[in-house]
């Protein structure tokens, strides 16, 4: 069995353990807190009992860091489309119909399957576990760009971008109808839908359940029946775009569960066998988290996505 690695190092900051730790080391809190549990943490040369524990600051530490769990997916080799890649991180063009995680009814064929085959190995085990460092992820029939760290420090730099939402996201949507006006933010908390417990809703504003969202959104092309729009995420909710669109009358093209095509265009969505939500994440932009720079991507429309919006052209 592998050793535990040690981390060793010298606490400047005052304030909570748990939070100078994390600081102090690339860990997120969670694990932190996970191995003061597991009297992997001394502080000072004593054991460390609790996260919220104060200091004063000078404080020396000692963590043991086991090693990773095994992930029990297998490698795949699957085609990956990588846009960007270097030893702390790589951005990837995910296909249509590909889901990102494995799990019930896709225990394969996913781009975590795809991730093992291609980093070997070399990927993010924060949290303990030796899996790709799934920072964010997007619907299995949305296709566009992911970030996907390989070493825990990316991992968690990463994170904390996206907590505080300074990442660039943009995507490219086909919505039934014309917004009017033609461009425009939709805010709401996002939660569980009462009605159906598998679809997400705009809840009420006294609503406690959920979580605040913002997109922006703007009418780039107006097509028949439907218009081509450039949707901004100031946050990222589950099925956000989707849910958000639908909520002010306007649902993707395709969408399967928040909204109907127009009777117009249901013929043409047959004909082209174009049976998803026409979204697409075409932008990704962020601080690279170990060298400072700042990098921003762009991805194409997919080829069922360009014709689709061919075919409706006014």
């Amino acid at each position: 069995m592998a050793e535990p690695e040690v981390l060793t190092g010298t606490l400047e900051t005052a304030g909570r353990l748990d939070k100078a730790l994390a600081e102090a080391t690339g860990l997120s809190r969670e694990r932190v807190k996970g191995l003061i549990a597991d009297g992997m943490v001394e502080v000072g040369g004593k054991p460390a009992k609790s996260g919220s524990a104060k200091l004063t600051g000078g404080e020396t530490y000692s963590i043991a860091l086991p090693p990773p769990e095994p992930l029990e997916t297998v490698a795949q080799d699957i085609p990956l489309d990588v846009v960007f890649e270097d030893e702390h991180l790589l951005v990837v063009n995910k296909p249509a119909g590909m889901v990102v995680h494995p799990a019930a009814g896709n225990p394969d064929g996913t781009l975590v399957n795809a991730l093992l085959f291609h980093c070997e190995g070399q990927l993010s085990g924060i949290n303990g576990v030796a899996r790709p460092g799934i920072v964010h992820r997007i619907d299995k029939d949305t296709s566009g760009l992911l970030v996907v760290a390989k070493s825990d420090a990316a991992h968690e730099g990463l994170a904390k971008q996206f907590a505080d939402h300074s990442i660039t996201r943009r995507y490219l949507a086909v919505c039934a109808g014309h917004p009017n006006p033609p461009s425009g933010s939709v805010s709401g908390r996002i939660g569980r839908s009462d009605k159906d417990r598998k679809k997400m809703a705009v809840l009420p504003d006294t609503s406690t359940r959920g979580k605040h969202a913002v997109t922006h959104f703007e009418t780039v092309r107006l097509l028949d029946h439907a218009a081509l729009l450039e949707c901004r995420l100031e946050t990222g909710r589950t099925h956000q775009v989707r849910v958000h669109c639908a909520s002010i009358g306007h649902p993707l093209l395709g969408d399967p569960v928040y909204g109907r095509t127009p009777k117009p265009l249901r013929a043409l969505l047959q004909q082209l066998q174009f049976a998803r939500q026409a979204l697409h994440a075409a932008r990704l932009g962020f601080i690279h988290p170990i060298s400072g720079e700042s990098l921003d991507f762009c991805a194409e429309l997919p080829a069922d996505m360009a014709e689709l919006i061919d075919e409706t052209a006014r």
